[in-house]
């Protein structure tokens, strides 16, 4: 089991508030992953949940037991750091079996347990090498096979991708969410990374300034963003803005558009621009339009495209696909 429910939790720092009061519940299995710009206080949440930050108010939760008060052993869970926090002078097996040492289990248990983490993860072959000759992905794979052993009801990973390049974050993002798919464990992910969170999360929080702006699915979010500050981060490139005039045609403050929901023509549309800059992606490419009226736009179009720098253009969003915001940022549904 690996509920985890979250119930008034509050953070202080002295006279800073850096978590004003969180309500939230993980539930057993899922793969919820903590988004937000850097000092949202993503990693604050998951330090307290594992019991490394002391809550200042507030009540958590682990599959109906109160560990508010109970430290980080007692808890259940086992935490991924960005570090690695490898030992360097032990061996890859010796790493992986350090914790079930430390608890004392018999020594043909943690070989048993060892053995099956370095299979699940693909480590059966370093098992005798040292960290240092790894890689980084490798690395990460034996932090995370340190975590397995332990059999934890949770697993915690702060930000175990941000030391690799973008390649192997991208291998380490599909092989994290297969073990998910193989351990049916529930996994709590931190990332600054909306990419990483779309791809991965089947629950993504998403946190600004301590307080969660809306829980949903990837695609919940995607589609139906509560707020500005939510249509702004989840999508990549992000959401075009339109205020004034142009915006009130629409009965909204602000309106919003994806980029890749701009139809371009040569001939005719909604709004005219012209190109600034034409980022060739191969199979997409990413146009910067000065558009008449609203200023700097980007659309999302077919990499083959002929469009470059100068060119004049014509965007018209799509029938349905025009997000609309009060006032105060809220969605207008």
């Amino acid at each position: 089991m690996g509920n985890i429910t979250l119930k008034h939790v509050n953070k202080t720092f002295g006279s800073t508030t850096v978590i004003p009061g969180i309500d939230l519940v993980i539930e057993d299995g899922e793969f919820v992953v903590f988004v937000g710009p850097s000092g949202c206080g993503k990693s604050t949440l998951l330090r307290i949940i594992a019991g490394l930050e002391d809550a200042s108010a507030g009540t958590i939760e682990i599959d109906g037991r109160d560990v508010t008060s109970a430290p980080p052993a007692r808890r259940g869970l086992a935490m991924v750091f960005q570090s690695y926090a490898l030992y360097p002078h032990m061996t890859v097996r010796n790493n992986i079996a350090f914790p079930l040492k430390m608890a004392k289990l018999d020594q043909s248990v943690i070989d048993k347990k060892v053995t099956e983490a370095a299979r699940v993860l693909n480590l059966t072959n370093y098992l005798d090498r040292r960290p240092g000759q790894l890689s980084g992905g490798q690395r990460q794979r034996v932090a995370i096979g340190r975590a397995i052993v332990r059999e934890p009801s949770a697993f915690l990973f702060d930000e175990p991708l941000s030391n690799l390049d973008a390649a192997l974050r991208g291998t380490m993002r599909l092989e994290i969410s297969e073990l998910h798919q193989q351990l049916k464990t529930t996994m709590v992910y931190v990332t600054h990374d909306q990419v990483e969170a779309m791809t991965m999360a089947d629950k993504i929080v998403v946190l600004n300034a301590g307080n969660i702006e809306q829980v949903g699915s990837p695609l919940d979010l995607y589609h139906r963003p509560d707020n500005l500050f939510v249509a702004g981060f989840i999508g990549s490139p992000r959401m075009n803005f339109v205020t004034g005039a142009k915006a009130a045609a629409y009965h909204a403050h602000t309106i919003g558009i994806r980029p890749e929901h701009l139809k371009l023509s040569r001939d005719a549309g909604t709004w005219t621009g012209t190109v600034s800059v034409a980022e060739h992606l191969g199979a997409d490419t990413f146009l910067h339009i000065h558009v008449d009226g609203i200023g700097q736009m980007t659309a999302r179009v077919g990499g083959d495209l002929p469009v470059n720098h100068g060119d004049t253009v014509f965007l018209t969003p799509e029938e349905g696909r025009i997000h609309k915001f009060d006032e105060k940022g809220q969605a207008i549904r």
